[in-house]
């Protein structure tokens, strides 16, 4: 009975080894910037766990199907909007956003149930675009997520009634915290690798590799593709809401055109063809923007204060992204998955062989 134990315990964390060398190290830094860090540096580490939700969720399906999204910011903003108008100050609500329906002009809606109904509408309207979108194929379906995301900040951007315009909703109650990011961050990585390693995620990555054998094997590419969007919408918005509850405002300016490169460089930069290079894509380019961000701020060398022009951190990252797409242009994971050690060492033996 023991030696039957055994074998089946190593098989299990064989299967879940790549999401175990992605979830403890975010936890040990979590746990490290909580003893040791700043709040500032607690606050990037929330950011960073937020983003890691969002490019995993961009990860499900650019990474699965090979297809460009600049439309996830879409139902990332979907979500937020819906959990700004479910939580958001009841006294506020009638005065701001007067074009509301009464049930939420009115009252607000317990965090829980809110976040819940948020990410549900997220994954609903990425479920009705996809319907559209997903008869598209290559450059045609990104073009099409693009006109989705102006589209969609047009119209937010002049609901005055509803979304207050191009200002900032405020009053949300922000409760998202180091280890509640962790959490999110962990179940967006647990869902995107059970599906990778679903058949559904074989199959749409055999129409990533070519799409005429995948169809010649009675794989159908718009319902996995289809299916692989709606996930994605879902997990985005999970970001979306983690967002609007971690800053306690939400403006559509922030889902736009600056959040969309952003979230493409650090799946690109990673590798967009495994789980694991959105991660690290999240974490190398969150400590490159905050290294930055700081060096804009100004530091004190000497007694004399340097600090480099505003907007240096864009012209890195851009310059960073087109040196990995130059010189390793599948990422730094180039896409391969965080494998066990003996794995590790297959892998080097048969190179080297």
């Amino acid at each position: 009975m023991k030696s039957k134990a055994v074998p089946s315990f190593i098989s299990i964390v064989r299967l879940w080894f790549p999401v175990l060398a992605l979830v403890v190290p975010l936890a040990l830094i979590v746990l490290v910037t909580r003893e040791f860090g700043s709040l500032s540096m607690q606050r990037t580490v929330i950011e960073m766990l937020i983003s890691i939700v969002i490019v995993v969720g961009l990860y499900v399906f650019v990474g699965n199907s090979g297809i460009i999204s600049f439309g996830h910011a879409t139902f990332t903003a979907i979500a937020a909007y819906a959990s700004a108008w479910q939580t958001c100050c009841e006294m506020l609500k009638p005065i701001t956003m007067s074009g509301l329906p009464p049930f939420l002009r009115d009252q607000s809606i317990p965090l829980l149930p809110s976040a819940i109904i948020s990410v549900l509408l997220a994954g609903a309207a990425a479920f009705l675009t996809g319907l559209v979108i997903m008869r598209l194929t290559g450059l045609a379906a990104s073009i099409s997520t693009l006109a989705v995301l102006f589209i969609l900040n047009v119209v937010y951007s002049n609901w005055d009634s509803v979304t207050m315009g191009s200002a900032s909703i405020v009053g949300l109650p922000t409760y998202v915290t180091a280890w509640l990011a962790l959490g999110c961050a962990v179940l967006a990585i647990v869902i995107a690798y059970l599906y990778q390693i679903s058949a559904l995620g074989l199959a749409i990555r055999a129409t990533r590799e070519d799409e005429v054998a995948a169809a010649a094997s009675g794989i159908s590419l718009y319902w996995s593709r289809l299916i692989a969007f709606t996930l994605s919408g879902f997990l985005v918005g999970l970001g979306g809401v983690l967002q609007a509850h971690h800053l306690g405002t939400v403006s559509i300016n922030s889902f736009f055109l600056s959040f969309t490169f952003l979230a493409l460089a650090m799946l690109i930069v990673g590798g967009m063809g495994s789980l694991a290079g959105a991660v690290v894509g999240v974490v190398v380019i969150t400590a490159m923007v905050e290294v930055f961000r700081r060096l804009e701020a100004g530091i004190s060398i000497g007694g004399e204060q340097w600090a480099l022009p505003a907007g240096t951190q864009e012209l890195i990252i851009a310059a960073f992204m087109l040196l990995i797409l130059i010189f390793r242009k599948d990422g730094i994971m180039a896409g391969r998955e965080i494998g066990p050690p003996e794995q590790a060492q297959r892998e080097k033996g048969h190179i080297s062989g």
